[in-house]
């Protein structure tokens, strides 16, 4: 939590980071929830976390993906074509 803290002082600065901050802990606990809610779904359904880990894995990709894009057009590049 300190570097995340930090990171919302440096960017929004003292006056407007505790805000951002805690829209941030609502998203992540937003998440947190529809994660383990579709998960304990996808169980009941089908009796295997099997496909909740294979989408969870599909969502980290994406974000890998996502993160390099951002990475190289903020540095001039062209972004990362996904198709």
């Amino acid at each position: 939590m300190p570097p995340t803290v930090k990171l919302a002082n440096v960017h929004f600065g003292e006056r407007d980071a505790p805000i951002v901050f805690g829209w941030v802990m609502v998203g992540h606990q937003i998440g947190a929830a529809t994660a383990a809610f579709g998960a304990g779904a996808v169980r009941a359904w089908t009796g295997t976390y099997t496909p909740a880990f294979l989408v969870a894995g599909a969502f980290g990709l994406v974000a890998a993906v996502a993160i390099l894009a951002a990475r190289a057009e903020k540095a001039g590049e062209p972004a990362v074509a996904l198709a």
